[in-house]
């Protein structure tokens, strides 16, 4: 039996603390690069959740150590890397499944000459290239080759000498591959357009304290010296941004009381003050982040009164990742706002799940949507409904949570990919939310 769909009964306020789960997509990142080298590398705050279980694992077929020291931390060691594990079935079906697998193409070439890689899954939410990373591993002297069939990228540079690099676009995972090739690169490498994300720069960070010289960290020219060899080190993760914007979000639709413990505010760049521009308060205290129950919310508007526009930038612009939450968020505000979803072409492509709950929405096109806010006087109702993709799914899950009856949400292992045990945290705040057969 496969409980693959949340049972949510909604419209109860929601009361209590919850922590953010380590970074999914940090981790993935600083993950990969314990390849670089054969000494011990101690992660900590690693969310248990699908994609980096899948990642750990194809690190065990391809040999390195993989042992848990305490709860969310391991201890990694690839002393013992075996190469011959690309060629299995085992590897083929696992690295298809998760995206963050190409990130592991830098690293094995740095330090092995060679890594294949089946095309990567990952979410369905439009065209994701790879361009961006061969283009920069190219320009670092590696060379690919395609299969015929286009489902396989065989990889070889059997050495890796420093560049000039300008990124065609600003790529998060394609900036972590060029700077973990670069690192063990001969000569200096300059990456311009470099994505300049928290989880970038704390990948930088790591590599330093494993005797990487990277400099620039934080900005879009990174300037890295390549070294003869990487040791150990000890890293820990931020707390995972999307998580606190999805809670904000929670807390504003469910008009709930809601702590986010340990939030690492400094590290959210803009994305507090876009959910206050939602009309949603906030009090900080420390690290802590403190939503106070709000009978209702507004969305302020432009100086010139005109309507809000809410757009997805590369950082340190609004994050992508929460374009899903901020319009599920704007459906019982007060007001109006122009969702611009710029960097993924089906992201959008949720909304009629949510116009099926008696949400106000109307699709303008691929990337944009105009939400008129209902101010809570109609409550969305419960649906049955698919999650098409890990943000889409928890947006759908706290649409169902402020609606009124029973929702079904199927196809949850999507949320599963990135987010853990989600039901069970908000169960610990009162949800009436639990997995059924799907």
């Amino acid at each position: 039996m496969s409980l693959d769909a949340f049972e949510v009964i909604g419209g109860m306020p929601l009361k209590g603390a919850i922590t953010p789960q380590g970074a999914k997509n940090e981790a993935l990142q600083v993950i990969c690069a314990t390849l670089l080298t054969g000494e011990k590398v101690t992660i900590s705050n690693i969310p248990d959740i699908r994609d980096v279980n899948l990642l750990i694992s194809l690190l065990q077929g391809l040999g390195v150590s993989v042992e848990p020291l305490a709860e969310k931390t391991y201890c990694f060691q690839a002393d013992a890397v075996n190469l011959d594990y690309f060629t299995s079935g085992e590897f083929r079906q696992n690295s298809g499944r998760i995206r963050g697998s190409v990130m592991l193409i830098a690293p094995l070439l740095a330090r092995f000459g060679k890594a294949i890689l089946p095309k990567p899954g990952g979410d369905k939410i439009g065209r994701r290239r790879l361009d961006t990373h061969f283009l920069g591993l190219e320009m670092l002297g590696a060379t690919f080759t395609i299969s015929s069939d286009h489902s396989q990228y065989d990889v070889a540079a059997p050495h890796l000498k420093g560049a000039n690099i300008l990124m065609d676009e600003i790529s998060v995972t394609g900036t972590a591959n060029v700077v973990m090739a670069a690192v063990l690169a001969e000569g200096t490498t300059q990456v311009y357009n470099a994505a300049c994300e928290p989880y970038v720069q704390q990948l930088c960070r790591m590599l330093n304290r494993m005797g990487a010289n990277i400099s620039g960290i934080g900005s879009n020219l990174l300037i890295i010296e390549g070294v003869k060899q990487l040791g150990g080190t000890e890293h820990r993760l931020l707390p995972d941004m999307i998580e606190v914007g999805s809670f904000i979000g929670l807390a504003a639709m469910t008009q709930s009381e809601i702590t986010i413990k340990d939030a690492m505010v400094e590290e959210l760049g803009i994305i507090p003050r876009v959910f206050e521009r939602m009309g949603i308060q906030m009090e900080f205290k420390g690290n802590d982040i403190f939503i106070p129950r709000q009978e209702e919310y507004e969305i302020q508007t432009f100086i010139d009164g005109s309507i809000m526009t809410i757009y997805d930038a590369p950082w340190p612009g609004f994050t992508p990742d929460l374009m899903s939450i901020v319009l599920v968020v704007a459906t019982q505000a007060k007001g109006s706002v122009l969702v611009h979803q710029k960097m993924f072409e089906s992201r959008l492509f949720f909304v009629d799940k949510l116009i099926d709950m008696g949400a106000q929405i109307i699709l303008c096109d691929p990337h944009r949507a105009t939400v008129i806010g209902l101010g809570r006087r109609h409550q969305l109702r419960g649906i049955e409904m698919s999650s098409p993709d890990i943000r889409a799914g928890v947006a759908l899950l706290i649409a169902a949570l402020s609606a009124k009856g029973t929702s079904i949400i199927h196809n949850i292992h999507q949320i599963d990919r990135g987010y853990e045990a989600i039901d069970e945290r908000l169960r610990a705040l009162g949800a009436k939310v639990r997995r059924v057969e799907g």
